[in-house]
């Protein structure tokens, strides 16, 4: 059985969102048992600025294995260089982490220079051929950062991750992916995407307003008052996979 801590959205810029990162942080590295990752899905920072990479850097390093993905506030070059210590580059950006009974696989399912999301052809054969090395019988967990089906928030779904069917063309050939991560909506969510579990992280840095919230805050799409939050994914030894919310107060 593996325990995932899974959070999202961090928009590292101010003092703000660097006191809530590192409260979220903090209280995963006071737990008293190893988690078996930590997957962040996307907007590390806010303005894709080198500085803000290195100051996430610092951020998230932890007792645990930490595992980042970008969204559509990061920049690549920016984020490989501050984050990553590699050279930069404006390639998508596709990792894989293969752990005792379990595999994530991480895709970058950003367009440079836009808010909304498409996994490319380039990041889908990758995905594929990954999928194809992977036994048959470990189950595979799928992170992106934008969420390929709608999430019923006009706000989010304008933005969400288009061109998914072929996604789920290349999930509906593999029964080991278990189910799939993302981000992007600042709230916790679950759907179904290729018949597999579809599970949203809540926001770190803030927390969307659902349509039927905002009727006094017409223009405002995020609570910034509420504490962030977090989810615990538990896959266990037939792909099934229990999730778990946690707001984390200062």
């Amino acid at each position: 059985m593996a325990v995932i801590a899974h959070l999202s959205d961090t928009h590292i810029d101010d003092e703000r969102s660097i006191v809530r990162t590192r409260t979220v942080m903090d209280y995963l590295e006071a737990l008293p048992c190893d988690l078996d990752a930590i997957v962040v899905t996307g907007d590390i920072a806010d303005h894709g600025l080198l500085a803000e990479y290195e100051q996430a850097r610092e951020l998230l390093r932890s007792r645990h294995p930490v595992l980042v993905c970008p969204g559509n506030h990061d920049d690549r070059a920016a984020f490989r260089q501050g984050l990553l210590g590699q050279p930069g580059s404006t390639a998508p950006i596709n990792q894989v982490h293969r752990a005792a009974g379990f595999s994530i696989i991480l895709c970058d399912s950003s367009i440079p220079g836009k808010d909304e999301g498409f996994i490319d052809d380039e990041t889908l054969v990758w995905l594929e051929d990954v999928l194809a090395q992977s036994p048959g019988d470990v189950p595979v967990l799928i992170g992106f950062h934008h969420p390929p089906v709608l999430l019923h928030t006009p706000f989010v779904d304008s933005l969400r991750q288009f061109g998914e069917q072929r996604l789920a063309a290349v999930v509906d050939r593999h029964p080991q992916v278990a189910a799939l991560l993302c981000g992007h909506a600042h709230t916790a969510a679950t759907a179904t995407f290729a018949g597999r579990p579809l599970v949203v992280a809540p926001g770190v840095v803030s927390t969307l307003r659902l349509p039927w919230e905002q009727y006094a805050h017409p223009a405002d799409h995020v609570h910034l008052d509420l504490p962030p939050g977090l989810a615990f994914h538990v896959l266990d030894e037939a792909g099934i996979l229990t999730t778990h919310y946690r707001s984390v107060a200062s």
